[in-house]
């Protein structure tokens, strides 16, 4: 069976050979354990892949998004960074009229929609893995970016008609966007939001059905209409959410099961399947190879149904590599 059609018939529940794995590791690994790093990949190679953005027109950046300084994304949106190796934050807005009557100053990336599709379907055609595609919506996290998260919390409230309005253009593109994937080759689509605090959501749950579940609707639909899985990624606690993620048809999703509660996630047992991941907050900086080996026969117990679960592991700062090595060597030995 090759990796492609292993993640796809894990996310079926029809999996009776090994678990799918996927390391994601952050520049900040390359950097400071960069031998470790290779050895991972030797012993426990990755059975997904992403394929990289190819455009006609390639997108306006500039900078490096993982180095100290300032970098501008495809947006316009300036990130500011101080530590080597991680993403760094958005600390001057582009939209700051009460009303977002400044909101033309955003530009949308239009090079995103000039996707090669023979170079997609290429890389697609060199690889058994699971291909996911290059870029992904992410509107609730790209809405901050453009106007800051403080300030979007009120005008989420006051609903002004101009964000609204850029809200609904917002979406269009996405739709764009994801409709061009999923023509191509790629195994599988992606949809990425922070969602959650350390024990709550970052907004009023019945906010998020209101304008956000029918945006993840449809990016879904458009998934499942060309035949792809689809995922989500969401760290912190969306324990609210995630019933209503299930009934919207999504695949898998990326979440931090310890934060949220392994015995808070059982009832979705054989509902959903859940993208990893190894506790990173306590267990990988600070546990023991002893406490990673029972968190990940705790999360096999809780949550897998002969698929249900990735082999999921991030490795960025603060992780110890004994730590992230003892996962996937657990993984393998009990399925």
């Amino acid at each position: 069976m090759t990796s492609r059609e292993l993640v796809i018939k894990t996310m079926e529940f029809q999996n009776n050979e090994r678990i799918p794995r996927e390391m994601y590791a952050l520049p900040w690994a390359e950097i400071h354990y960069k031998e470790e790093l290779e050895q991972f990949y030797r012993d426990f190679p990755r059975d997904t892949v992403t394929c990289p953005g190819f455009y006609k027109t390639p997108p306006v950046t500039k900078g490096n998004p993982t180095e100290i300084g300032q970098y501008v994304d495809e947006w316009g949106c300036v990130f500011t960074n101080y530590q080597r190796g991680v993403i760094g934050e958005v600390k001057d807005p582009i939209v700051r009229g009460d009303e977002w009557e400044d909101a033309d100053n955003v530009r949308f990336p239009t090079e995103l929609l000039t996707l090669d599709v023979d170079k997609v379907n290429e890389f697609c055609r060199n690889t058994d893995k699971y291909v996911t595609a290059g870029y992904c919506p992410r509107p609730f996290e790209q809405l901050q970016f453009i106007r800051s998260t403080e300030q979007l919390y009120i005008d989420l409230l006051t609903r002004p008609r101009k964000l609204m309005e850029f809200l609904e253009k917002l979406h269009a593109f996405y739709c764009e966007l994801l409709t061009q994937w999923a023509q191509t080759d790629v195994s599988g689509l992606f949809i990425m939001d922070d969602w959650g605090s350390q024990h709550s959501l970052l907004i009023n749950p019945s906010i998020w059905k209101e304008l956000f579940r029918p945006m993840y609707r449809d990016y879904i639909e458009i998934a499942h209409k060309h035949g792809k899985k689809i995922k989500m990624h969401s760290d912190g606690y969306i324990l609210d959410i995630i019933p209503e993620l299930i009934d919207l048809g999504l695949d898998t999703v990326n979440a931090q099961i310890f934060c949220i509660g392994l015995d808070k996630l059982k009832q979705f047992k054989g509902h959903i399947t859940f993208w990893g991941e190894m506790d990173r907050q306590h267990l990988l900086p600070y546990g023991t190879t002893q406490d990673i080996r029972e968190a990940v026969i705790r999360i096999k117990e809780t949550l897998w149904e002969q698929g249900g679960c990735v082999a999921h592991c991030e490795f960025g700062p603060g992780a110890k590599p004994e730590n992230v090595y003892e996962t996937f060597k657990v993984w393998d030995e009990i399925i």
